[in-house]
């Protein structure tokens, strides 16, 4: 009977062996995740790149997820540790994390007014009795962060050419703000004496209060540096890295896009390289750091 069953499956199957074809192994979806620093309140900084990631997400095929930093320097401490893909980079902390990760810039944004760089300012009360260096001595000084270009270099700088070798020991008191938004309105709030912000975001208050103007005044500014711009791990997937750089490059040109830039603040996304960030990494000399063994923690 055994026998009869197997010519009768032979004949069934006309003599030919069946094989069987294993499923296909569903790939598990791509994702990206954005680090941002926090150059604004937490909520601002969700609320000003949510639209971009999901752009992003749409039109590169991969889903990105934002983890915004609780400061500047974690962006370069938790890149590895948190398993970031990429991260929107200030001017500093791109070129410390370059020199450390080797982390490769793709693109940054050209702002309404088709400016893609940024500057720093240190600015005191108007009211106050602070117009040169030699009054800061004795006064509060709030800074934004060790691994910030406007926030802390620029005071580095502006010391060290007016012959102050130790800020800490001038000044009553020198502390961080965390976000430059913090930092302004300590100032206007008469917490600090003196204190140091990027240029961009002192005018985005300035729009929503227009008497910030009225009771501040700059007394420095800093070289022009890159706006922040997203880089991304070197060992990223090159294809996925290419549909990335494409999506933001061409941006502007798409209806929905050109609508959530706006929202954004931008007028388009621009190619950048890492010599967009030579002025930092002069800056950095001129003032004798040396990015491999900086230390970007605040005290």
């Amino acid at each position: 009977m055994l026998a009869v069953a197997c010519l009768l499956l032979v004949a069934v199957t006309g003599c030919k062996r069946v094989e069987t074809t294993p499923p296909k192994k569903v790939a598990p979806e791509q994702s990206l995740i954005i680090g941002l620093i926090p150059e604004q309140q937490i909520f601002d900084q969700v609320a000003r790149y949510m639209p971009l990631a999901d752009y992003i997400s749409k039109k590169v095929g991969v889903k990105v997820t934002l983890k915004v930093l609780s400061r500047y320097g974690n962006i370069i401490d938790n890149f590895v540790s948190m398993g970031l893909d990429g991260a929107f980079f200030g001017s500093f902390t791109y070129t410390l994390a370059h020199a450390r990760l080797g982390v490769e810039v793709l693109a940054r944004p050209e702002n309404l007014d088709g400016i893609s760089t940024y500057h720093g300012l240190i600015f005191v009360r108007k009211d106050s009795d602070i117009h040169s260096v030699k009054d800061m001595q004795g006064k509060r000084f709030a800074l934004v962060d060790k691994a910030t270009t406007a926030g802390y270099l620029l005071p580095l700088d502006y010391f060290s050419k007016n012959g102050i070798r130790d800020y800490k020991t001038y000044l009553r008191e020198a502390y961080f703000a965390g976000t430059h938004e913090d930092a302004i309105h300590d100032v206007l709030d008469r917490k600090a004496d003196i204190g140091a912000a990027k240029n961009t975001i002192f005018k985005k208050m300035e729009k929503e209060d227009p008497g910030i103007m009225k009771e501040l005044t700059v007394l420095e500014r800093s070289p022009d540096v890159p706006e922040n711009g997203l880089a991304v791990r070197k060992d990223l997937d090159p294809s996925v890295k290419r549909r990335l750089k494409d999506t933001l490059l061409a941006m502007h040109t798409d209806p929905e896009g050109a609508q959530i830039l706006k929202k954004f603040g931008a007028k388009r996304f621009i190619e950048t390289t890492d010599r967009d960030y030579e002025p930092v990494i002069k800056y950095a000399k001129v003032i004798g750091l040396n990015l491999a063994t900086y230390d970007y923690m605040n005290e």
